[in-house]
This record gives structure tokens, C-alpha cells and sequence, in this order.
């Protein structure tokens, strides 16, 4: 018998098998030929007919920046918006495994480009801002994603709970600060800026010791609706949204121990990262009169 844990996992591995193989062949085929050719097995190929593909063609070309692109949920979501023919900068510390995973989608419409930074530091923030506008002329898509945890209490506070700040506010903030300046000087009035939040920025858990995590996503709820009334007060159509997951199935538990981390993903229900990426897709695939505000996800069973 197979846990949910890995069943979830398998479905994973399908779905990519799925896409990554059967996509270039059915987007060079008639819709007619696509429909005789898959009748018979049940489901609906992912293509540029596909109503989903659609709706993401406005961002055909664009660039996206996704913090914290190395691994887990911005890992998920840089190789999707390549997928969906976008130019993705995957920023990270751990640059080579976004050059692994370039690698791996040198067939998709889009291109990923893998830049070295750490989003506690501004001069890293600033020079990857620069790398962008000398090669790819500005962002149209920022995801800030980039997110740290931690296990300090509040009444033991030291150094690992000031990087969490740094990273997960500080960071989020100047990213945005320096996608805008981007938009503006190049007359961009309808980007997007996307904010990888948690369910933790709402509500306090009941079992967990509160930590400066909880209040560094709180934060983030604070600013995500703090600049949608500044856009709206500027006139501008740029969006910004605030995707609030439960119980992701990702690095970022490592803070908890392996011990901790292992029993907390075998008896709770929980997301992939996946699930994150096709809530980000969503939103960006909504029509410009439309802005997603939040959207809150967990996994069917999550108590808290």
C-alpha cells in the first residue's frame, strides 16, 4: 500500500512525463489531428489550443524574475512560465541548480536565465536588476519567492530570525522596489508582481511556537494590499497579488531538523510545489480587469 505522501508524489511524476513529452508533438498538429490522435485515452493534451495556454499568450516573450528559483515552490514556477514561452531569471545563491534545470528545458518556448544572488543583500538585488535592463531590457513578471524559516522563539532571538527579515521583507520589498523603477522607465503599465505568502501571514497556528517567520509573512499580507492601493492611487494596471499556501512539501521545513521535518510531511496531508506554480499561472492568465488579490490553497485535510 502506497501513502498519500507517495501516491502525491507519483501523480507528480505523471503529470511532468505528460507534459514535457507529449506537448511538442500535439502543438505541431491540427486540432482535428490532436482530437483522433487522443480520443480514445481520456483526457485533454496541454497545447497552445489549450484554453489555459490562451490565456498566458499576452506574456508570450516577457520577462519574469522568480526569487528563490534554485529549488522547491520557485523552482516549480520558473519552469512553468518557461513552458508558457516566457524569459524567466531564476535569481539564486545556489545558481547551478538553476543552470540544471536551464538544462532541462532548452526544448520549452521560453528560456531560463540563471543569475547568482542572495536576496538578503541589496547590492545583489541591485546587480541582478542591472543584469536584466543590460540583457533583457527590464521585468514585466516579478515572483518574489525567496523565503527563509526558522525554529528561534521570540524569547531567544538572535541572529537566524534578523535573516528572516532580511530575506523574506527586506529582500521582497527591494525586488518589488526595483521592478517597478523597471516597469516605469520602460512604460510598462500592466505587469504583474507576485507575492509567495503563506497561510501563517493570516492566522497564527495552534500547536507551533510563534516565530519571526509568522510575523515576516504577516508582513507581506500588510504590504501586498499596502501597494495595491498605492497602483491604484498612481493610476497604474500593474497587479499584485498574495498566493498563501498551507503545508508545502519543500526545503524550507528544513529549519524544523530531519526529524521533525520527516514526521510533520508523512502525517500531514500537503502540497507540491507544482500546486503553487498552477496557482501562479492562474492569476497571470486572468484578464486584465481582473487582479487576483489572494489566493489561499492547502491540501484537502489540512486541520489548521
Amino acid at each position: 500500500m502506497t501513502s498519500r505522501r507517495e501516491e502525491s508524489r507519483l501523480l507528480q511524476i505523471t503529470d511532468i512525463r505528460i507534459e514535457v513529452s507529449l506537448v511538442p508533438v500535439f502543438d505541431q498538429l491540427s486540432p482535428d489531428s490532436i482530437v483522433r490522435a487522443t480520443g480514445s485515452l481520456g483526457f485533454t493534451p496541454f497545447t497552445s489550443q489549450h484554453p489555459k495556454r490562451r490565456k498566458m499568450e499576452r506574456w508570450s516573450g516577457k520577462v519574469a524574475l522568480v526569487t528563490g528559483a534554485s529549488s522547491g515552490i520557485g523552482a516549480a514556477i520558473a519552469q512553468e512560465l518557461v513552458r508558457h514561452g516566457l524569459k524567466v531569471v531564476g535569481l539564486a545563491r545556489r545558481v547551478e541548480r538553476v543552470e540544471e534545470l536551464a538544462a532541462g528545458l532548452k526544448s520549452a518556448p521560453g528560456k531560463l536565465y540563471a543569475v547568482k544572488a542572495d536576496i538578503a543583500k541589496e547590492e545583489d538585488i541591485i546587480a541582478a536588476f542591472d543584469w536584466i535592463k543590460k540583457n533583457l531590457s527590464g521585468v514585466d513578471i516579478l515572483v518574489n519567492n525567496a523565503g527563509l524559516g526558522t525554529t528561534e522563539v521570540l524569547s531567544n532571538i538572535g541572529d537566524a530570525s534578523w535573516r528572516v527579515l532580511d530575506v523574506n521583507v527586506k529582500g521582497l520589498c527591494i525586488c518589488t522596489r526595483e521592478a517597478l523603477k523597471s516597469m516605469k522607465e520602460r512604460g510598462v503599465n500592466n505587469g504583474h508582481i507576485i507575492h509567495i505568502n503563506s497561510v501563517l501571514g493570516h492566522s497564527l497556528p495552534n500547536t507551533l511556537p510563534v516565530s519571526i517567520y509568522h510575523a515576516s509573512k504577516y508582513a507581506v499580507t500588510v504590504l501586498t494590499e499596502g501597494l495595491r492601493r498605492e497602483l491604484v492611487q498612481l493610476g497604474s494596471k500593474t497587479k499584485i497579488t498574495s498566493v498563501s499556501p498551507g503545508l508545502v512539501e519543500t526545503e524550507i521545513a528544513d529549519a524544523l531538523g530531519p526529524e521533525i521535518k520527516e514526521r510533520i510531511f508523512a502525517h500531514n496531508p500537503c502540497l507540491q510545489a507544482k500546486d503553487i506554480a498552477d496557482a501562479v499561472i492562474y492569476t497571470l492568465g486572468t484578464p486584465p480587469h481582473v487582479q487576483v488579490h489572494e489566493i489561499t490553497i492547502k491540501p484537502v485535510g489540512e486541520l489548521s
